[in-house]
């Protein structure tokens, strides 16, 4: 068995960074299944798509309706510039057909409730420093429990703004163009378990400005190509509010193809919802290491270097030729 195979898959299959590289990974890095998103980047010059197909059931009683919605998520992100930045476009598409159980014409809208375009940034990166985090070679145990430290999470920032095109039925009266700020961190709890928070401003400029955020733990099981994950999101506005808890499983079937499965549903009934998202990761890896060589490297980059060991150098060189020639 290769074992180094299994380990860089365990750790890049739930997004923990590898060490070396900030943001790279031998193994796609994905933000499906659910909506908490990475701190990481995908790695310069790496394209990558995320979509997912889903089903949602609505029941609201106090406007008694019910509805059925078909739709389609889709991500895509690249890498540019740096191995920190990415440009990421998000769209939701749906179709949804309401019910009012006879009191008046039934309805069926379609349009976009998500479509936008921003840039995420890692301004923070607890694993940049290798040797502040290699493992201990003489205890499995002390690599495999639960350290305070762990707890220190890489933090990212993103901006984007929001489309609304046309009359959009789901934005009655919205700009076409609104705002969105986010944070996004990311902890390693343990080898098997990751905790990735995310908290949003989003549609700002409109009369309708709405908070969430989104926490998700995955944990990947013994065989790396399979992991499980929960995620509970909050939404506050004066148009919706809501809570939601989604639970699902990935699976990786090489180190560019991921496909995933989870459930949903929300905890009060105005509406009730109640939904199943099937989805795939899929990328084009253009990466390509930089090598620094080892007197130009700066602490944190393939270990720490003394920022003199260069001139110190030298200087003993100096020294030895100036011996000989007293000699």
């Amino acid at each position: 068995m290769d074992f180094s195979l299994v380990r860089k898959t365990l750790f890049a299959f739930v997004m923990v960074p590898m060490a070396l590289s900030a943001q790279y990974t031998d193994v796609i890095n994905s933000n499906r299944p659910g909506r908490a998103v990475s701190a990481y980047a995908v790695g310069k010059n790496v394209v990558q798509a995320e979509v997912g197909l889903f089903y949602e059931q609505q029941d609201d009683a106090d406007l008694n309706f019910d509805s059925n919605i078909f739709g389609t998520d889709i991500a895509l992100r690249y890498g540019l510039f740096f191995e920190q930045l990415e440009l990421v476009y998000e769209g939701s598409f749906i179709t949804q057909s309401i019910d009012f159980s006879g009191l008046t014409a039934d309805q069926t809208l379609t349009d976009f409730t998500r479509n936008r375009i921003g840039a995420k940034y890692l301004i923070f990166d607890p694993f940049k420093n290798p040797e502040a985090n290699k493992p201990n070679l003489y205890s499995w145990r002390a690599n495999n429990v639960f350290q305070w430290k762990n707890l220190i999470p890489a933090v990212s920032l993103y901006g984007g703004a929001t489309f609304t095109l046309g009359d959009n039925p789901f934005y009655l009266g919205d700009p076409n163009i609104s705002y969105r700020g986010a944070v996004a961190t990311q902890s390693r709890l343990s080898p098997r378990f990751v905790l990735i928070s995310n908290i949003a401003y989003d549609r700002i400029g409109t009369d309708f400005p709405e908070w969430s955020y989104a926490v998700s733990v995955t944990h990947s099981f013994r065989n790396p190509k399979w992991s499980v994950f929960v995620e509970n999101q909050g939404i506050k506005s004066d148009r919706r509010s809501d809570l939601l808890l989604r639970t699902g499983l990935a699976h990786l079937f090489n180190e560019n193809f991921q496909a995933d499965f989870h459930l949903g549903a929300n905890f009060k009934d105005s509406p009730s919802r109640l939904f199943a998202v099937a989805g795939v990761s899929y990328r084009l890896d253009f990466h390509k290491d930089v090598l620094i060589p080892i007197d130009q490297q700066s602490g944190g980059k393939n270990g720490k270097i003394k920022r003199n060991a260069s001139k110190k150098k030298g200087k003993k060189q100096k020294r030895k030729k100036k011996d000989e020639i007293d000699f």
